[in-house]
């Protein structure tokens, strides 16, 4: 008989710290009055439970998000053999001082999003409050959840 070993909360954690580090752009999914649409963004981590990003001023992605602000994340490669996340998480509009403070995050992760900031966007704070994080190398399937 084989037992099966659970991974320890700080495990999970950590994988969810390290792929979020990993990685510079997500899968958005939105659902507005157009139906449900993906795009993919940039995006820094504040810490697990916030991620900031910009959204194009008229786009369908940002006015999904106006029209519902519950969306839906995924931080992967593409392939299912390296670790991946997915949470649901509610989407902000964020003005003012924050706004700044999103566009320095996210520079300051993201470098080659610089041009896009100069464009008509808006900051956009994404919490989440769970993450599921699958890893099929360590037999984390079905996926892992940590709370934020």
């Amino acid at each position: 008989m084989t037992a099966t070993i659970e991974p320890s909360l700080s495990d999970v954690e950590s994988a969810v710290r390290d792929t979020l580090a990993a990685h510079k752009s997500m899968y958005l999914a939105t659902s507005g009055s157009d139906g449900p649409w993906v795009g993919g963004v940039y995006f820094a981590e504040a810490d697990p439970s916030t991620l900031v990003l910009v959204l194009e001023e008229r786009g369908r992605t940002l006015a999904a998000v106006r029209a519902n602000p519950e969306v839906a994340v995924v931080v992967s490669t593409g392939s299912p053999m390296n670790p991946f996340l997915q949470a649901r998480a509610t989407a902000e509009v964020v003005e003012g001082d924050e706004d700044a403070r999103v566009r320095e995050v996210l520079v300051a992760k993201v470098p080659e999003a610089a041009p896009f900031l100069a464009t008509p966007v808006r900051a956009v704070r994404l919490t989440v409050t769970s993450w599921r994080v699958t890893d099929l190398v360590k037999g984390w399937l079905p996926g892992k959840d940590f709370t934020a």
